[in-house]
């Protein structure tokens, strides 16, 4: 008392100040309080309410009767009662999500990447996609990535050149197209380009607007098929890919599936991933028709005995068989990263049964199946003899899958065979162990898919 005493006048006033200003402002917070709870009290007797009409309420949204046990002393219903009816009112929904599918509602925006190997069928499988009118596709658009982007051979150099593809691979599912001018060769001059890799086998890019008028004494390296375009616009093609539904890329350019875990958890992108597999021998042959120049060694051993393979060789496809088999055997071990959006598919089981198999694929990326992709499947996939070209997507696949194993020499196939053993066995491809079992055709070289595999 003293001490207060002892303060100026001017201190002691501010002081008594600061005293009633602090019991005003404890009370003013006291007040809020009540207000703050009664309002909560108010929200949950409302919330409360509502869930004692809820059963009653979801048995009439849904058409359905429910008979709940009588609530005692006016007390909610049961927990099971709540859970079976919001089952009842998921399943409602559910169904209705369906409907709005099959009459024409797009849904959410997917994002689907097609990953496979060379000679795989990706580019008939692709064109599932491609034909889907709300689709933005586009076909190997890291192709100009491989060929500017130069690595040393080695592991830290493949590592690098998958970090590479996966960046350039994100903008792409995000539209943003300008990635591509960092790559493409000559550079894009005023966003445009005449020389986008296979521009013809992306529906998109040959459309309206993206199609400008034809421009002449301009070379088109890569052309639309259909219809005379000028050269890309780049900036129109972006705005197209943005305007589109969904997006999906086809790819033979990445193997490491481990790579793309950021592209899964990216909020911005609602990503599923298709691998695409084939039987290692089908796609040695084929690959040894389509690049002849790269398989001279190959071919002059398979049919005269001469230049033996070179261990190079041979370590190089068991290489390509181990990365697709680690990627396939990540994939189907469903981490929680991964869980709901990977795919695992044959191309032996898409060429015997296209259309089913299509289903399965566009019900995996929660995309409906138009019309048009199904009648392009039915007048695609019975092609006559002269139809099947070696880089042509109209084949009577059917009759084409397995053809491969009647000209291919049985010695060829063995090297396969233990190169690419484990593969083959994950895959469910059947080894032949003679000459008269690999050209048999009533003899199958594929095990039944296994359900998980579509998952």
């Amino acid at each position: 008392m003293e001490i207060r005493r002892a303060l100026p006048q001017d201190i002691r006033e501010l002081l008594h100040c600061l005293k009633m200003k602090s019991k005003y402002a404890v009370l003013l917070v006291f007040v809020i309080s009540l207000v703050i709870i009664e309002k909560e009290n108010n929200f949950i007797s409302r919330v409360s309410d509502k869930l004692k009409q809820s059963p009653q309420a979801l048995a009439e949204a849904n058409s359905t009767e429910l008979s709940p046990a009588p609530a005692r002393n006016g007390s909610l219903a049961s927990l099971q009662e709540l859970d079976a009816a919001f089952s009842q009112l998921r399943s409602h929904l559910y169904n209705i999500t369906l409907q709005l599918a099959a009459d024409g509602d797009p849904g959410p925006r997917r994002h689907v990447l097609l990953m496979a190997t060379t000679r795989t069928g990706s580019s008939f499988v692709g064109e599932f996609f491609n034909q889907q009118g709300s689709i933005f596709y586009l076909f190997e658009p890291l192709w100009h990535v491989e060929k500017t982007v130069n690595f040393l051979p080695g592991g830290a150099s493949a590592v690098g050149s998958a970090l590479v593809y996966r960046d350039v691979l994100k903008q792409l599912l995000l539209c943003d197209l300008y990635i591509l001018e960092n790559f493409i060769s000559p550079v894009p001059e005023g966003h445009l380009t005449p020389f986008l890799f296979r521009r013809g086998s992306s529906h998109s890019l040959c459309e309206e607007p993206v199609c400008t008028p034809a421009t002449k004494k301009v070379f088109e390296k890569y052309y639309c098929k259909n219809r005379r375009c000028g050269p890309l616009n780049i900036t129109l093609a972006a705005e197209a890919c943005r305007r589109k539904q969904h997006v999906a890329l086809k790819t033979v350019r990445i193997r490491q599936l481990e790579f793309l875990q950021p592209l899964v958890e990216d909020p911005r992108l609602d990503l599923r991933i298709i691998q695409l597999v084939r039987d290692p021998r089908a796609v040695l042959a084929s690959r040894m028709v389509a690049f002849s120049g790269k398989y001279e060694t190959w071919k002059k051993w398979a049919s005269e005995g001469e230049a033996p393979l070179r261990e190079e060789e041979v370590q190089r496809l068991r290489g390509n068989c181990e990365s697709i088999r680690v990627s396939a055997e990540l994939g189907l071990r469903r981490p929680g990263w991964l869980r709901g959006r990977y795919m695992l598919v044959r191309y032996e089981d898409v060429a015997r049964a296209p259309l089913q198999k299509a289903r399965e694929m566009f019900r995996f990326a929660g995309l409906p199946l138009t019309r048009q992709v199904e009648e392009w499947i039915g007048k695609n996939t019975q092609a006559p003899p002269d139809g099947n070209g070696v880089y042509s997507t109209c084949k009577n696949s059917s009759e084409q899958f397995d053809k491969w194993r009647f000209g291919m020499p049985f010695k060829l196939a063995q090297v396969v065979q233990e190169a690419c053993g484990p593969a083959m066995q994950l895959f469910g491809y059947k080894l032949a162990g003679s000459p008269a079992a690999l050209a048999n055709r009533s003899f199958s070289l594929l095990e039944e898919a296994q359900p998980a595999w579509v998952t």
